[in-house]
């Protein structure tokens, strides 16, 4: 019914950035809240970044100030902007969203995950 397909992940050296994007498709009538989470080696998933329909957004305190969180409402997208990347920020990446049907149902969905890994 909806796919969220993620990309933008890769390999990058410590104070680097990178722009991860996810796109939903599908039978979607509108999206409510999207997120960007990740899951390192043995850890368990966190979220990094929140961002709500009408632009609002929170982050985790590991990453304020170096990612920034934005979508497109008319496209269906959101994007991750990373910068200062450091070690600790290598893990799979998920996109996240809670999106209303066009049988006007609400459910979550998670995209397959992009691999960030970041070099010392």
């Amino acid at each position: 019914q909806v796919q969220l397909v993620e990309s933008g992940g890769g390999l990058v050296q410590a104070g680097g950035s990178l722009r991860l994007s996810c796109a939903a498709s599908g039978s979607i009538f509108s999206i409510n809240a999207m997120g960007w989470y990740r899951q390192a080696p043995g850890k368990q998933r966190e979220l990094v970044a929140a961002i709500s329909r009408g632009g609002s957004t929170n982050y985790a305190d590991s990453v304020k100030g170096r990612f920034t969180i934005s979508r497109d409402n008319a496209k269906n997208t959101m994007s991750l902007q990373m910068n200062s990347l450091n070690p600790e920020d290598t893990a799979v990446y998920y996109c996240n969203a809670e999106v209303v049907l066009t049988t006007m149902r609400a459910y979550g969905y998670w995209g397959q995950g992009t691999q960030v890994t970041v070099s010392s």
